[in-house]
């Protein structure tokens, strides 16, 4: 299919799955004539997986995410169910990514149609197909309108009420080779329900250029050996195009700011399903998980000594297929600050070798008492990609960083 091109659907349910070489968030909205959803129920995504007719399916990280669309299902009023995409790393666009979405039987399986959007540069969010009613018959049209502000563009001009709106409006959504969605006011907000949702678009004004992206954004390679990653900056463990390693050590340590004074700092990892769900956490409490794949060396009560003060030992190799994201975080168990504690790091080390691989430094400490150090996401295509997180949670135990940090996935 090209943009703007239509297809007659021949099945009454059908799956839009959306493939790139990169792990991506598709969602499904349920829009009325007015081009606009009926609340935020119509929102169909990973944390809200089904609505009337319309479902959502999560590809683990080996497969990509689909929506299908029951037209039989479809409720009175529903006129256009639209399929979106964004990349899941912060910050990412689709510059270099050829995302494709395949349109396929939900019975069979057999494709209908495919298409892949031309031309993406600075958009992080795309509208890529609708199933959409026409005189009683049920088609699909091929989009691949762009946003440059992401979901929350996405959101708010289809009605879906939006969380923490930033101090700077973000620009609008970028033009595309088809004519964009209906663009009629947005009903007044309900409760937001999507935590990735962090700012709306500006309001209506002249286009403005594209946001720049997040401070350390985007993703290297490990082909020019050790890296330093800055916060929310990507690195995916291949080199030279082949999976680098499948055991590795996350290293955490830190000394006290302060002369005399230990400071108790717990470094855990939380390992999450394909749709964000809790699996399971590794702590000083519970130092071995999911069947040994992942192991704790036992907690250090002062932050002394040289080196690494907690070590976490994960054999990618060995996790279970439902295990595709990990995020390492540290807690101040005895209730300091980070602001007293000094030269906090997190280091990525390969197992077989002890060669250090990835090291972020957490700089410009805030007074609380967690942080959500990095994580591992697995990408569809198998391999795994770290990415530097240094974002602040009022905790003091693992327990109360399940949920930022299922979030920060």
């Amino acid at each position: 299919m090209t943009p703007g091109s239509n297809i007659p659907l021949s099945a009454a349910r059908v799956t839009v799955d959306v493939a790139a070489p990169v792990r991506l968030d598709v969602s499904g909205l349920l829009l009325t004539a007015d081009g606009k959803v009926r609340s935020d129920d119509d929102f169909i995504f990973y944390n809200q997986p089904s609505g009337p007719g319309v479902t959502y399916r999560s590809g683990g990280g080996t497969a990509p995410d689909a929506i299908t669309v029951d037209t039989s299902a479809v409720p009175p009023g529903i006129e256009k169910i639209v399929v979106t995409a964004s990349p899941d790393a912060a910050g990412q666009t689709f510059q270099g990514i050829e995302p494709t979405a395949t349109i396929r039987n939900a019975d069979d399986n057999s494709v209908l149609a495919t298409f892949t959007p031309p031309q993406l540069g600075t958009e992080t969010a795309l509208v890529i197909v609708e199933v959409y009613l026409r005189n009683g018959a049920w088609k699909a049209r091929a989009v691949g309108q762009g946003y440059a502000n992401g979901l929350a563009g996405i959101a708010t001009d289809f009605g879906v009420t939006v969380e923490e709106p930033a101090p700077t409006p973000a620009p609008a959504p970028v033009a595309a080779p088809v004519p964009p969605p209906v663009q009629t006011p947005v009903a007044p907000p309900a409760p937001a329900m999507d935590p990735r949702i962090a700012a709306p678009p500006a309001p209506a004004a002249p286009p403005a250029p594209p946001a720049p992206p997040a401070p350390g954004a985007g993703k290297i390679n490990l082909d020019k050996g050790r890296v330093s990653l800055q916060k929310n900056q990507t690195v995916s463990l291949v080199k030279g195009g082949r999976p680098l390693l499948s055991q590795v050590k996350m290293g955490l340590g830190w000394e006290p700011a302060y002369r005399g004074k230990d400071i108790d700092l717990d470094a855990s990892v939380i390992a999450y399903g394909p749709q964000r769900n809790h699996i399971d956490s590794c702590y000083f409490g519970k130092l071995s998980i999911v069947g040994g794949a992942i192991k704790h060396s036992g907690d250090n009560l002062t932050g002394e000594g040289g080196g690494d003060d907690e070590v976490i030992v994960v054999d990618l190799g060995r996790l279970p297929q439902e295990v595709t994201g990990l995020v390492f975080t540290v807690n101040s168990f005895s209730g300091q600050k980070f602001t007293e504690v000094a030269k906090a790091y997190c280091r990525l080390i390969d197992a077989a070798s002890g060669e250090e691989l990835v090291r972020f430094d957490l700089t410009n400490a805030e007074a609380q008492t967690g942080v959500m150090m990095a994580k591992l996401i697995k990408q569809f295509s198998g391999e795994w990609e770290m990415t530097a997180i240094g974002d602040f949670v009022k905790s003091r135990t693992v327990r109360g960083m399940v949920k930022p940090a299922a979030q920060a996935l």
